[in-house]
This record gives C-alpha cells, structure tokens and sequence, in this order.
C-alpha cells in the first residue's frame, strides 16, 4: 500500500481562526461576537478592583459582602463598567455559589475586553 501524501494547507488551517497568544487563557472568545472572562472573586473588600490578571483567572476585589447574591451583581455591575458595556451584556456564565467565576460578555471584542482590562490594572 501507497502512503498517503502530505498536501501543505494554504492558511486555511484551525491556528489561523484562534485567538493569538497574546492574551491570556482567562480571557477567550465565544462565537459570534462573546468573550468569557474566567475570574477568582475576592468579595467584601472595601473598593472594587481588578487585581491581578494571569492565564488561570483575573483577580477582581467586590466591595460587596456573598451574601444573597450581592456580590455576584456588584461584580456583574464592576465588570460592565470597566468593560464600558450595557449591564445587560454581561451575565454570569457558572460560580454563582463559588469564588471561581465565569464571566460572559456579550457583542464586545476580545482586544475590547482586554485593553479595558489592561487600563483597570494600570489605574489601580
């Protein structure tokens, strides 16, 4: 039996449609038009802050204590506005009971998302 041959793709292939390595794996792409932002919630401290940003999750303080759901919309509210977006774009993907949170932003881009992200860390 003959081997198969090896054809060279044209720049169609999978790595050319993914998200460059530039940005770190907590903030993905979701088609069309989402991003997810994988985040570790700190709540009841005195301001709300981003952090820390790494490649397992974006550390983001809540100035709201986790209780009946409070901080979970106060980070909702802090995300919406760091990102510059409607509230209503932003939703709580998964960890609503747990620190370990995913984020989900909807018709926003992910260089959006992460230069916002960017400026809040720089400003803190």
């Amino acid at each position: 039996m003959a081997p198969s041959k090896k054809t060279k793709s044209k720049g169609n292939s999978v790595e050319s449609t993914q998200s460059p390595a530039k940005y770190p794996a907590c903030i993905r792409p979701i088609p069309p038009s989402s991003v997810a932002i994988s985040i570790h919630a700190k709540p009841g401290s005195k301001l709300a802050a981003v952090t820390d940003m790494s490649d397992d999750a974006l550390g983001v303080q809540i100035d709201a204590p986790p209780k009946d759901g409070e901080a979970n919309a106060a980070l909702i509210d802090f995300i919406s506005s760091v990102i510059g977006v409607k509230r209503r774009q932003v939703s709580l993907g998964s960890g609503s009971k747990s620190r370990d949170k995913v984020v989900i932003i909807e018709e926003v881009t992910l260089q959006t998302v992460f230069d916002a992200l960017n400026r809040a860390l720089l400003n803190q």
